[in-house]
């Protein structure tokens, strides 16, 4: 079978700004007939995020990042419908997703390692699964509440340096508080800095003269709150009460170009690549 996919096409260099060209579009085929175990699944939806900025680089710097590979497909936050299945819990019509999803238009993945997905959950909004109701969401609901030390009913205020990106504009919604999180920081993903990175001295003099906390913040270490966290931000958005805003740009040719504008700034909530209806 003949398909589409994206592979990587130069790095960027650790200290380089990264380029829609780094990406290419290019003709691949797969197998016509899937294993057992196996699904054809048919993309839908890919997620572009600023930690791919890393795996841009030889080296990510990071123990659960690994490295994208020159001319290999890229791959992150994805969603799909199953066409074909040989797994036993799957079926013809599934939506289905998975955080390795490779940037292709068509792809035979092993069924065990999909997540099914309920459209009914998110109002039939199925992107939301990349965004507000998935690794996204959680980062923000998590972050404010693991590390926030949110106290309700508290004279609290909170501020969020990203609150247009994907996440900064969900936490902003969820509550108050005065520590410093550390997650993510885009601004600092095209230098060959340190993570987190070092204060100036008379910032650091002022952190310790006023006792401010400034702790790290990763989601996957709190795993283990994943799905009940999944359906309370589920609910939210049924209610009314999370507001979701998304940057959609058509076509996997054009995700190279989602992605350029994502690290400049270019999008409003989450940046989504619509890939096939």
């Amino acid at each position: 079978m003949i398909i589409q996919r994206v592979v990587l096409n130069s790095r960027p260099g650790k200290n380089g700004v990264p380029v829609a060209e780094n990406f290419r579009l290019e003709q691949s085929t797969i197998a016509d007939t899937i294993q057992a175990g196996q699904v054809r699944v048919r993309t839908l939806y890919l997620s572009v995020d600023p930690y791919m900025r890393c795996r841009m680089n030889e080296d990510t710097g990071s123990d659960y990042l690994l490295p994208w590979q020159l001319s290999e497909v890229a791959d992150g936050g994805g969603i799909g419908v199953v066409e074909e299945s040989k797994h036993d819990n799957l079926a013809k019509g599934d939506f289905v997703t998975s955080f390795n999803w490779p940037w292709q238009t068509v792809a035979i993945l092993d069924g065990s390692l999909l997540q099914k997905l309920v459209p009914q959950l998110v109002n039939g909004h199925l992107s939301y699964f990349l965004g507000a109701a998935g690794i996204t969401g959680l980062t923000a609901l998590l972050g404010i509440k693991e590390k926030g030390h949110v106290a309700v009913g508290a004279n609290q205020t909170m501020v969020v340096s990203g609150a247009a990106g994907a996440c900064g504009s969900l936490a902003g919604q969820m509550n108050q508080d005065s520590h410093i999180i550390l997650c993510g920081q885009i601004s600092q993903y095209n230098k060959d800095v340190p993570y987190p990175p070092p204060l100036p001295p008379d910032i650091e003099k002022i952190q310790k003269e006023r006792n401010i906390t400034r702790e790290r913040f990763l989601v996957l270490n709190y795993m283990d709150k994943q799905e009940a966290s999944i359906l309370q931000l589920c609910q939210w958005i049924q209610e009314g009460k999370l507001k979701v805003r998304e940057t959609v740009v058509e076509g996997l040719a054009n995700i190279g170009a989602a992605f350029q504008s994502m690290m400049n700034g270019g999008n409003i909530g989450k940046q989504i690549v619509s890939v096939s209806k």
